[in-house]
């Protein structure tokens, strides 16, 4: 009997989905095996990680709060910064191009700001690299709840699931004293 090794492959559908955001969450083992992961690259980071985390860490760019490997959604990311909707992920030596898309379409999708680096680069010149960072941070952007439109006030509501029939005694039902 041979067994069959798995392997991930790249998915090649290019339908959109309509909801971006259902499945997005990591949820039961998928999300410990994500927390157990993220706490060992913080406890054991790589050199690009060490370098650029001196320059991001204590709120150094502009007093905007960036954590280190955080799971966003069903990511693990290198740095990111929830106010501004930002990741920054360091990409090794050796991943394909492909992955790299998926991974970052599947941010972009529910409105994350992805920055991506390579390792070589955040060695050679940290500073650069949080520069530009700095600037992406400070760049005006639109929330993604903020895209949908919000229910006007004055529309009739779309059922009377869940109203109440009206009172008896003709009383609005807020307590207080009858007469």
């Amino acid at each position: 009997m041979t067994a069959e090794r798995k392997t991930l492959g790249v998915s090649q559908d290019t339908t959109a989905k309509a909801d971006p955001q259902a499945g997005f969450a990591a949820t039961g083992a998928r999300l410990d095996k994500l927390k157990d992961r993220a706490r060992l690259q913080r406890r054991a980071p790589t050199p690009a990680q060490a370098a650029l985390w001196e320059q991001l860490r204590d709120s150094k760019l502009g007093g905007f709060k960036i954590s280190r490997q955080a799971i966003v959604g069903t990511t693990l990311v290198d740095f990111a910064c929830p106010s501004r909707w930002l990741v920054v992920v360091l990409s090794p030596e050796g991943l394909t191009a492909e992955v790299e898309a998926l991974q970052d379409k599947k941010l972009t999708d529910v409105g994350v700001r992805v920055m991506r680096y390579a390792e070589s680069a955040v060695l050679d010149d940290p500073e650069s690299v949080a520069k530009s960072i700095s600037v992406e941070l400070n760049k005006p952007f639109t929330k993604p709840g903020a895209r949908r439109e919000a229910p006007r006030r004055d529309a009739a509501p779309r059922s009377s699931y869940g109203a109440r029939p009206p009172r008896r005694d003709g009383g609005s039902g807020r307590g207080g004293y009858q007469r």
